[in-house]
């Protein structure tokens, strides 16, 4: 399981890559593995303000559908369109290319409350 140390991670297993005050949001090597094989990730709250743990989506794999949340309260900015034909991407490469929702954080300081790259660990191997 990858879980690179330069993201910012939830206990429902998205992570956050900050890039001054915007970032980008995904799910996790853990949460893509679990789900299995996604067939339709969908994202209707562009445009939207959302406040941290709100849902944004849902991502639905061949065993279940699961909301995604924010990490951190912020308005989305954009959504991964790739992932409209190839949600697939999310398995292949969960931390790049398969990237979900690109925010404006509201407040970064929400970013402290997250878990870094040893604590999820810690996490997902109980």
């Amino acid at each position: 399981m990858n879980v690179p140390a330069n993201l910012k991670y939830t206990k429902d297993h998205e992570w956050l890559k900050v890039e001054g005050d915007h970032a980008l949001v995904g799910v996790t090597d853990f949460a893509q593995h679990e789900l299995g094989d996604i067939v339709f990730v969908e994202v209707e709250t562009v445009g939207e303000h959302l406040g941290k743990h709100e849902s944004f989506g849902t991502i639905e794999a061949v065993k279940t559908v699961s909301d995604i949340f924010m990490p951190v309260s912020g308005e989305i900015l954009a959504f991964n369109e790739t992932l409209t034909t190839k949600p697939e991407i999310i398995n292949q490469d969960p931390y790049g290319n398969g990237w979900v929702i690109r925010i404006k954080m509201t407040n970064p300081a929400e970013t402290a409350e997250l878990l870094d790259a040893a604590q999820y660990e810690q996490i997902v191997q109980v």
